[in-house]
C-alpha cells in the first residue's frame, strides 16, 4: 500500500448512502483490462467447478456458488486490497478487518419457458447464524461486502443484485400476501461490468433471475472484524509468504495467536500502523 490509496476514500455522499441506504455503487472500480483478466480467471473456475456441483446435483441452468474462490486463482488475490475500494471498507469498519469471506456467483440464463413464471426472490441477510444469536434490534453491523460485478446489469433481467434500500435497520421484512410478489420497495441494482456494490452484511438483498441471454459474474469479497471467525475455509496459506503486512493481516496472520485477534498488538494489525504513518494518530480510533 501506497499514499495513492488515499486518493479514494469514502466521500461524504457514499457515507451517506452507505448508513441511509445500506449500500452504494463505485462507479468503474475495475479497468477493462483487470475485467477480461477476472473474466478469464472466472470462466476457467467455472470449467473445474461447475461439472463438481453438477455431480451434486446442479443443473446447467442453475446458479454456481463456490466459496473461498480467491486462494483457487491468484489473479483474484489483488481485490482484496484493491485501491479503489480498500479505504473505503477501512473507513467503515476501522482498522481492525480481515478478509472473512469469499464467493463467487456465476448465473447462467434461465430456460425461456420459465421467463415468464412469477416467483419471489431469495430475500435474506449475510452471516447465517449471527442474526439468530444475537438478540439486539437492530443487529450490529459486524461485516460488509464488496461485490465486483464483472459482466454488465445495466438492463433488468439480467441476474440483477436486488436490494431493499433501508432495511439494514431491521431485524425482519415484511413481505406481500401473495407468496410470489417481492418487497415493494425492492429495487434493482444495474451496475456495467468494473462497478463495485458495497453493502452491509445486514442489508436484505437478493439476486435476480437471469431472464436474458447473458451470463451474469460477480465476485464477492466480505470484510469483518478480526475477532469472527472466518466465514469460508480460508485456504490462502499459499500467498502469505510474497505478502505485505497489511494483505498478510486481511489473510488471516496473526503474530501473537488467537489473542491477538481479541486484543491485538500494533505487530497484529499492521494497518493500524499504516494509518498512523499516512492520516496521523488522531485517525486511528483507540
Amino acid at each position: 500500500m501506497d499514499h495513492t490509496y488515499l486518493d479514494y476514500r469514502l466521500s461524504d455522499e457514499e457515507r451517506e448512502s452507505f448508513e441511509k441506504n445500506g449500500y452504494f455503487v463505485v462507479p468503474a472500480a475495475l479497468d477493462s483490462d483487470k475485467v477480461e483478466t477476472l473474466l478469464e480467471a472466472t470462466d476457467e473456475l467455472e470449467r473445474i467447478q461447475r461439472p463438481i456441483y453438477e455431480a451434486r446435483g446442479l443443473k446447467p441452468h442453475q446458479q454456481l456458488n463456490v466459496l473461498d474462490f480467491m486462494g483457487k486463482d491468484e489473479r483474484f488475490l489483488p481485490l482484496i486490497d484493491w485501491p479503489k475500494t480498500f479505504m473505503k471498507v477501512v473507513d467503515i469498519l476501522g482498522w481492525h478487518i480481515q478478509l472473512y469471506h469469499s464467493h463467487i456467483i456465476v448465473t447462467p440464463p434461465l430456460p425461456q419457458s420459465s421467463w415468464g413464471e412469477k416467483r419471489r426472490l431469495g430475500w435474506h441477510q449475510d452471516s447465517g447464524r449471527i442474526n439468530i444469536d444475537i438478540e439486539s434490534n437492530p443487529r450490529p453491523r459486524i461485516s460488509l461486502k464488496v461485490g465486483f460485478f464483472i459482466t454488465d446489469t445495466t438492463e433488468i433481467g439480467r441476474g440483477n443484485f436486488h436490494v431493499v434500500p433501508g432495511s439494514h435497520l431491521q431485524n425482519s421484512l415484511q413481505f406481500p400476501d401473495d407468496p410470489h410478489e417481492d418487497p415493494p420497495n425492492a429495487i434493482p441494482v444495474c451496475t456495467r461490468a468494473g462497478d463495485a456494490v458495497f453493502f452491509d452484511r445486514r442489508l436484505w438483498h437478493a439476486a435476480g433471475r437471469n431472464t436474458s441471454s447473458h451470463t451474469r459474474k460477480a465476485l464477492f469479497y466480505g470484510y469483518s472484524y478480526r475477532w469472527l471467525k472466518p466465514r469460508d475455509d480460508m485456504t490462502v496459506s499459499h500467498y502469505m509468504a510474497d505478502a505485505d503486512p497489511v494483505r498478510k493481516q486481511l489473510l488471516g496472520a496473526s503474530p501473537n495467536g488467537g489473542f491477538g485477534f481479541t486484543s491485538p498488538s500494533d505487530e497484529d494489525v499492521p494497518l493500524k500502523t499504516w494509518i498512523e504513518e499516512n492520516l496521523g494518530k488522531e485517525a486511528v480510533v483507540p
